[in-house]
């Protein structure tokens, strides 16, 4: 992954729930053994469907939740206990939660940004995320996308060495969506370590330098963007085909094995399972039978969301 020391470390983390009700008060084990590293000037993601354990293993990595086995080492540190000088070198930005809701963003951020010794320009981030459009009113009544952008200054308003976002760009509109794109690029550039959980398999695949896919509590998949795609085209080895034309297409009932031709939106195909040029051909002979010529075709490289999807199906089966 890198010659690098690594800013994050967790090995063979444990984690239990419980006691749970529906069994007879047992601890439910949700975590795993999960190993992860993450690295300086790279951006470390953890994929997973909802209760997979992304959010209790980032818990335990921030030292909020202590785990039954397993070790976390923060920048060389157990982050386990209160230890201001490690905490004012980690920046943690919630999903939902941690900010004050009687408070103005403003004066919430200058506060936030005074208790430390050293301090992210904070007025030119408030700037770049465009908070002075809300200033006036109070935290409870911003908007998710609103709040996200303030628990995003707070959590760089120390200017931290380690950086953990959930979900940053949850709720936002394309244009914000970008300047936090851009952002959090920015830092990783200048070297920050970055751990961040999202759906949105998009943001995963354009953001991310290292990928660890969680389900059940388990590490299934980890690489690099390329080399998880590059490992499912090889397992597969198809390519979809997308293409658009007239909505409402009749498709046909019977198609060569291992195809699978749907209407993904009104007038937008896609055509899965395909392995060979003899696939296309049939393609072919199918929109001149049916009379169609496509205003637009793509032979698409397989993505990070065609990895994910897999591997949830091949975990499904197998549970």
């Amino acid at each position: 992954m890198s010659s690098v020391s690594p800013s994050l470390i967790i090995s063979e983390l444990c984690k239990d729930l419980g006691p749970v009700p529906a069994l007879n008060d047992r601890m439910l084990r949700v975590l795993h053994n999960i190993s992860l590293k993450a690295f300086p000037g790279q951006v470390t993601t953890l994929l997973g469907s909802n209760g997979a354990g992304k959010s209790t293993t980032l818990g335990c990595a921030q030292g909020l939740l202590r785990p039954e086995s397993g070790t976390v080492e923060l920048l060389g540190e157990d982050p386990f206990g209160d230890k201001p000088e490690l905490r004012s070198r980690v920046g943690v930005m919630l999903q939902d939660g941690g900010l004050p809701p009687s408070m103005r963003p403003i004066p919430l951020l200058r506060h936030v940004a005074s208790l430390y010794q050293r301090s992210y320009d904070i007025d030119a981030l408030i700037e770049r995320l465009d908070i002075h459009s809300f200033a006036s009113r109070s935290i409870r009544r911003l908007s998710g996308g609103q709040k996200q952008r303030v628990a995003l200054a707070a959590a760089l308003a120390g200017d931290p060495e380690v950086l953990f976002l959930d979900e940053p760009s949850a709720g936002l509109d394309p244009q914000t969506r970008q300047v936090v794109f851009d952002l959090i690029l920015e830092l990783r550039n200048a070297g920050k370590t970055i751990i961040l959980t999202t759906h949105l398999m998009d943001d995963a695949q354009r953001l991310s330098d290292y990928v660890y896919i969680i389900d059940k509590g388990r590490t299934v998949a980890q690489g690099t963007v390329a080399e998880l795609t590059a490992l499912a085209a090889e397992e597969q080895d198809t390519r979809p085909v997308s293409f658009g034309t007239r909505p409402g297409l009749s498709l046909p009932a019977e198609l060569p094995a291992g195809l699978h031709l749907s209407e993904t939106s009104p007038g937008e195909y896609r055509l899965d399972g395909v392995r060979s040029p003899e696939h296309l051909q049939w393609l072919s002979n199918w929109w001149a039978q049916a009379e169609v010529l496509p205003t637009h075709i793509s032979l698409q490289a397989r993505s990070l969301e065609d990895v994910f999807l897999e591997i949830a199906q091949k975990e499904s089966e197998d549970a």
